[in-house]
């Protein structure tokens, strides 16, 4: 089947827009082609530095002929209602088809030509590209990325002819701007047009100069007893800022080794996309760097790594400055600028803002095993070097830079250590600190920004959440789940940070603490789902823990892990069927009437089956009662699991609504009790099965 080629030829597309842009190219499309009635085999985009491209493999030469009923009026209605029909559908009267009084109107419409529908697919697409940022040239209207300068429209394998704002369509593209041989080609196809780009020195494909830059970046450096420092995030953008990639081995000046490496490397990455070079024997920083090229150099690159050594140079001097500048100013200088500093117009300044983290990480630490005086040291001193001039220059390096100074006045390790990790962990990927210290600021620092946000009523909507207040919540959750911390929603956790956000007088809304505190719960409560989800959790389960109103984060985990392999058993399973028939039956039973209340009694002549049930039942709320109150909730599924017997033999042997009221009723209460015991360890109802 016929096979579209489409390139959007145009100056240099910024790395950053190049792979959202395949994925707008490869939608817009997709939608614009499913509009039109057609079917394809397969869909691909491309994205490179000067070209987005499209192959639409398997289309068919033309649309389908269709034919659409569209039910009309009455056949008797009035004159006025049928003419209007008519206008609609623009058939006359005598081609309209009555069925059951009803009139209809068939509307048959031949296919179209697929190339006949190319051209304003294309224009479409164009003219409403999302570019997150474009430009107009010259005196035409159009807008796109950058002067777009060719188009190749091919259609089994024939130009499909147009024109978008003076740029005609075509099958002659361009190669490598340096490499490439300077002239125009033509191409017939998907394969020839792939295979005459390489041959221009154009790999088409993101994963091809991204497997090109690590294959080679990784010999450059073995060859010299070096290995190359993994960055995905530098692979991907310098993939979209060259054609042909080529790594090129640098040296830079050793003196600079002696400036912490998170600087080195953020200056070679933000500054220069250089990759750092590690020494594989020792770990650290090599006193070399890998520039990718656009070009290969007939001297092997030597003159190119020369002046970029030079370049990285002048930016490392830069780092030095403000490191060494850094050195003579300090933590009381850094703290004194933070009083000048704003943090939120209600919320005050970022000394302000420390002032509270330092006493909450006071009362934070005792939870946690940490030294209250220490958390509180180590929080004064975890924001302060947002003032220095190292994290001025790299915003990326806050909290790093503040260990690293730390260190270098004196500061114990654990609270360099605080310093430096206290924003962690800050996404779903990130590292979660375990040491006390770090943990006690890390809590205070997040809680803060939770409550204070809460309570100016600065809360995520939708998909809004310009704080990052569910990345926060979130953090706190799994600084808490790491730590085994036992910290309560509805107390420990926010009453302490309530109270210093309204002790600093910024806020403008009066909160009731309850409220607020109930708002929280149930925030936490949606990140604790979400999280646990994510980790494969089932939801039902979670909904069925959280139903129990326990504000515990470690042990509602505890409970759903344990819910969820008991479950997994034979028992759980026939015990959770067994739950559900005995619920149907009260509720049925509900509707009537209040059920029976009291406890069930052995009755005289009882079939044995009710008098174990009743045994057995008493039985597990004992045990039940022992395991949930030491927190055991693996022996208190064992204790329920003991009730999946009598629960099948009950129902097996035993007609709850017997025609003896006394009968009846004692059964009633019987499975009121065996509903109330499974109850007291998760809400069975909101489990599905």
């Amino acid at each position: 089947m016929p096979q579209l080629l489409l390139e959007l030829f145009s100056e240099e597309i910024p790395a950053r827009m190049q792979q959202g842009a395949a994925r707008d190219l490869e939608r817009m499309a997709a939608d614009r082609l499913k509009a039109a009635g057609l079917t394809w085999d397969a869909l691909t985009t491309f994205a490179g530095p000067r070209r987005l491209t499209l192959v639409v493999e398997g289309l068919p030469a033309a649309t389908p002929d269709r034919e659409e009923e569209l039910k009309g009026p009455k056949a008797s209605a009035p004159e006025q209602a049928l003419e209007g029909f008519l206008r609609k559908t623009g058939l006359p009267r005598g081609q309209l088809v009555e069925r059951d009084g009803v009139l209809f109107a068939v509307i048959s419409q031949k296919g179209q030509s697929t190339a006949a529908l190319i051209p304003g697919m294309v224009d479409q697409i164009v003219r409403n590209f999302p570019w997150l940022k474009s430009m107009r040239w010259g005196s035409g209207a159009l807008r796109w990325v950058r002067p777009l300068k060719r188009i190749v429209a091919l259609f089994d394998g024939h130009v499909v002819p147009f024109e978008i704002d003076g740029v005609a369509s075509g099958d002659t593209t361009e190669g490598h701007r340096f490499l490439g041989s300077g002239q125009p080609f033509a191409v017939k196809d998907f394969t020839d047009y792939r295979h005459k780009l390489e041959r221009e020195r154009v790999l088409l494909d993101v994963a091809d100069r991204k497997l090109r830059i690590l294959e080679a970046a990784q010999k450059v450096c073995h060859d010299r007893g070096l290995a190359l420092v993994d960055d995905d995030g530098l692979l991907d953008e310098v993939a979209g800022l060259a054609e042909w990639p080529t790594p090129i081995l640098g040296d830079m000046d050793p003196q600079f080794l002696d400036l912490p490496p998170e600087v080195v490397q953020l200056s070679m990455k933000t500054h220069q996309k250089y990759f750092a070079v590690r020494d594989p024997a020792s770990g650290a920083l090599a006193p070399h760097f890998v520039v990718v090229a656009n070009v290969e150099a007939t001297d092997g690159g030597k003159a190119l790594a020369a002046g970029n050594s030079r370049v990285l140079s002048a930016r490392l001097n830069d780092a030095r400055f403000f490191w060494d500048e850094d050195l003579k100013t300090g933590f009381d200088a850094w703290n004194d600028k933070l009083k000048g500093v704003t943090f939120h117009a209600k919320l005050g300044t970022l000394a302000e803002r420390v002032e509270r983290i330092a006493a909450l990480a006071r009362e934070v630490a005792p939870l946690v095993g940490a030294d209250p005086d220490q958390a509180e040291l180590a929080a004064r001193l975890a924001k302060a070097d947002l003032a220095s001039g190292m994290v001025g220059e790299f915003p990326e390096l806050q909290g790093v830079m503040g260990g690293y100074y730390a260190r270098a006045f004196g500061q114990p390790d654990a609270i360099a250590d605080a310093v430096r990790d206290h924003y962690k962990p800050q996404g779903p990927a990130d590292t979660v600190p375990t040491a006390p210290l770090t943990v006690a600021v890390a809590l205070a620092d997040k809680l803060d920004t939770l409550v204070g946000f809460f309570a100016i009523d600065e809360k995520p909507t939708g998909s809004k959440d310009p704080f990052a207040l569910r990345r926060a919540a979130l953090g706190v959750i799994r600084l808490v789940l790491e730590k085994g911390v036992r910290l309560r929603l509805r107390g420990d956790a926010f009453g302490p940070a309530i109270t210093m956000i309204e002790r600093g007088g910024k806020v403008q809304r009066h909160v009731d603490k309850l409220s607020v505190e109930g708002e929280f719960a149930d925030f936490f409560a949606d990140r604790l789902k979400v999280l646990l989800r994510d980790q494969g959790k089932r939801h039902d389960l979670v909904d069925a823990v959280f139903a129990l109103g326990d504000d515990d984060l470690v042990r509602i985990v505890r409970r759903v892990e344990a819910l969820d392999a008991f479950l997994a058993t034979d028992d759980g399973a026939n015990l959770l069927a067994g739950y559900k028939r005995a619920t149907n039956i009260l509720r049925a039973e509900e509707k009537k009437g209040p059920l029976p209340s009291g406890e069930p009694v052995a009755l005289t002549g009882a079939p044995a089956e009710e008098t174990a049930l009743i045994a057995a039942a008493a039985a597990a709320a004992t045990a039940v009662d022992a395991a949930l109150q030491a927190e055991d909730f693996a022996a208190a599924m064992t204790a329920l699991a003991a009730l999946r017997a009598p629960v099948d033999a009950f129902f097996t042997a035993v007609m709850v609504n017997s025609d003896v009221a006394a009968e009846r009723d004692n059964r009633l209460k019987l499975l009121g009790q065996v509903r109330a015991v499974m109850g007291r360890v998760a809400d069975f109802g909101m489990i599905a099965g």
